[in-house]
């Protein structure tokens, strides 16, 4: 698979994930559901939510406009070892959080192990070609 390619998989990816955390509003009755929370808890929430959709964004972005910068370069791989970090952190969390037995959740737990093997190629591939 050339760099380019896997890249842009990295992109989508990442755009996915913005796209469905902005979406969280809407998907998770937020606006009945939220105020039943307190406002500091519910602020939290949606700051973090908002946060980390820019997260992805920036990634996403990352990934389309400096494919050959973050495969060739330490700093880059480096970009790329974090985000591998994230996503299998995330995978771990998913089963000590949110344990439930239901398909969507169990997508998720495979869309993350996606994004832990996409974000890992290129810095395991420079360790082995090295």
């Amino acid at each position: 698979m050339s760099d380019h390619l896997l890249l842009a998989l990295c992109a989508a990816h990442s755009l996915l994930f913005a796209a469905f955390h902005l979406a969280f509003w809407r998907l998770f009755r937020w606006r009945e559901s939220l105020p039943r929370m307190k406002r500091v808890d519910r602020a939290i929430l949606q700051i973090l939510n908002l946060r980390l959709s820019y997260v992805f964004l920036g990634i996403g972005g990352l990934c389309l406009c400096f494919p050959n910068e973050l495969v060739d370069t330490a700093l880059g791989r480096t970009v790329m070892l974090g985000m591998t970090g994230f996503w299998l952190g995330r995978l771990v969390e998913q089963f000590v959080f949110l344990r439930v037995n239901h398909a969507g959740v169990h997508a998720l737990s495979a869309l993350m192990v996606l994004g832990t093997l996409l974000f890992a190629w290129p810095p395991l591939r420079a360790l082995l070609i090295a």
